[in-house]
């Protein structure tokens, strides 16, 4: 279910050309401000560092000037600009490095940055497939696996449904995540649904042979 891609793939976000009968339906890409603040906590690093530049700030204003005392609390501010930017930069490498890819017959997703791997789910080994939706349309579709899984969390993440012990490997801070959602749920359905045919030898053939 997963393939280490380091060679150039014949088809945008797939490690080979795709067999005869399947088609590509969709393929996308996290949001790079929405998996910054989603998968990386953007907000909570800079809410912390704005609460250590306050404390400073308060903890030195009576005994300071209010110029010294802002000086003296600017570097908290510095700080957190400098780690808020190195967020923004992984969450940007991030975004740009992945493919998600849902075609009639799997999902496949090509992730990372610096190691690149590609992960092929075929629909009749998803259990299920859970949408957490915000405000804005973007959203995180996580899927749950059938059987043991083959790859750990920290090889998926910030690919991955965060705080779950079984790693489900999730298409993450996509932008219109409903319809998106929506499509994979019709695809599922009829590869599931759709009937297999195997050939085995009539009574008549062994007989013949």
């Amino acid at each position: 279910m997963s393939h280490d891609d380091f060679a150039v793939e014949p088809v945008k976000g797939l490690p080979e050309l795709p067999p005869e009968g399947e088609r590509i339906l969709w393929q996308g890409r996290p949001s790079t401000w929405a998996l910054a603040v989603d998968a990386l906590n953007l907000k909570w690093v800079a809410g912390y560092f704005g609460a250590l530049f306050l404390w400073r700030f308060i903890s030195v204003s009576g005994t300071l000037p209010l110029d010294l005392a802002v000086a003296a609390s600017v570097p908290f501010l510095v700080l957190g600009g400098v780690c808020c930017g190195l967020l923004l930069l992984f969450a940007l490498l991030q975004a740009r490095c992945t493919v998600y890819t849902i075609t009639n017959r799997r999902v496949a997703m090509r992730i990372g940055a610096a190691l690149t791997v590609t992960l092929n789910l075929p629909y009749t080994r998803i259990l299920n497939a859970d949408l957490a939706l915000g405000k804005n349309g973007t959203g995180t579709i996580a899927l749950e696996l059938e059987g043991p899984v083959r790859f750990g969390y920290l090889t998926c993440w910030p690919h991955v449904r965060p705080w779950h012990f079984k790693t489900q490997p999730a298409l993450r801070c996509i932008p219109d995540a409903e319809r998106v959602a929506a499509l994979l749920a019709d695809a599922a359905e009829a590869r599931v649904t759709q009937p297999r045919i195997e050939r085995r030898p009539t009574p008549n053939a062994i007989a013949a042979e």
